[in-house]
């Protein structure tokens, strides 16, 4: 019998789907060097590349787990071109953010809202929201809260989360999904806005 690291890219996606957590891992060992320096120059920022690094792991499992995986004897590429789409999103939204039309005649420059400080109901609203995210939070199985509040409140990359609770890089962003997945299924049951 062929041991893990001896299967094809196929083959191992395949076992992945059938459960096999360990087949996940020898895909990301295999590929992650070269799809993080892929990454990097990129972006030509490391923090940037780490976080778009493990967000092209996360879609690429959220994928496979859906059944929705298709690229037979492909995925080096696909997960190229999953982490490409990405970094282009992101520049994508950065370069929107700075974008201002100077065609439109009607617009003012010095009177939006995000220049001018915050109304006491927008203060409030936020206030209400971190509170309701903190509640939903704590309903969370303690593996999902743990993972969630390492990578969101105390910033550490997947790796760094794994290295910590003793579980594999693939369990930490499994355990990430699913508390997401279960946040906005609690937000939705309690009618609860996240944003405002």
């Amino acid at each position: 019998m062929q041991t893990l690291a001896q299967l094809t890219d196929d083959k191992l996606v395949q076992s992945y789907a059938n459960g096999n957590h360990d087949a996940f891992d020898v895909l990301l060992q295999r590929h992650q060097g070269r799809l993080l320096s892929y990454i990097t120059q990129q972006c030509n920022n490391a923090q940037l590349a780490e976080d778009i690094f493990q967000e092209t792991f996360v879609k690429a499992i959220i994928t496979i787990k859906n059944g929705n995986y298709t690229e037979n004897g492909k995925f080096a590429n696909w997960i190229f071109r999953i982490a490409r789409n990405l970094v282009i999103d992101h520049f994508r939204r950065e370069s929107s953010e700075c974008t201002v039309s100077t065609d439109d005649d009607n617009f003012d420059i010095l009177n939006r809202k995000e220049l001018g400080g915050d109304t006491i109901e927008d203060e409030l609203v936020e206030l209400q929201i971190r509170d309701d995210i903190r509640r939903l939070i704590k309903a969370l199985p303690f593996s999902q809260r743990q993972v969630l509040v390492m990578r969101y409140y105390r910033n550490l990359s997947f790796k760094e989360i794994a290295e910590k609770t003793g579980v594999s890089i693939n369990t930490a962003l499994g355990r990430m999904r699913y508390a997401i997945l279960n946040l906005r299924r609690m937000a939705q049951e309690s009618d609860i806005a996240l944003t405002h």
